[in-house]
């Protein structure tokens, strides 16, 4: 069967938003309870980008500067983000997880894998086949490079 791109591109759009929605509503349902889902966003942003300044995380979470610095300095004081100033301008300020902030993530994280193994249950072992290719093929159209650069590191 030949599918277009176009055909393809349809495809995603109607189910993405699907598969989107299940896991951030998995990985909400496993935050810590004293976390706000926006303290949550932030945590898992910060996981995929370290290094970030305050900027690019108020930009991805769509807070104002101010709001943003307010929320940071809640997460350094309980000891799950720190601030680091960037090795070459030491003027920057950068942002990263503590490990005890990667904690809090990877229990919602496996949490949701878990359920998404369980949902993934359901089909064959050529479905999984086409759906892992399906993902290694996604992964390089649509990830950036410093999200690349960490896969490779990986393997």
């Amino acid at each position: 069967m030949k599918v277009s791109p176009a055909q393809a591109a349809a495809e995603l759009l109607e189910v993405v938003p699907s598969v989107t929605r299940a896991v951030r509503e998995q990985m909400r349902a496993h935050r810590a309870a004293d976390l706000t889902v926006t303290q949550f966003r932030v945590l898992a942003y910060l996981n995929r980008h370290t290094g970030a300044s305050l900027s690019d995380v108020a930009d991805h979470i769509g807070l104002t500067l101010p709001s943003m610095s307010k929320l940071i300095d809640a997460l350094v004081a309980r000891k799950l983000v720190r601030r680091e100033f960037d090795t070459t301008d030491r003027r920057r300020v950068t942002l990263a997880l503590t490990s005890r902030g990667r904690v809090i993530l990877e229990r919602a994280r496996r949490a949701t894998r878990a359920f998404l193994t369980a949902q993934l249950r359901q089909c064959d072992s050529i479905e999984l086949e086409t759906l892992a290719r399906a993902m290694q093929i996604l992964r390089p159209l649509f990830a950036s490079r410093r999200e690349l650069a960490r896969v490779a590191q990986r393997k």
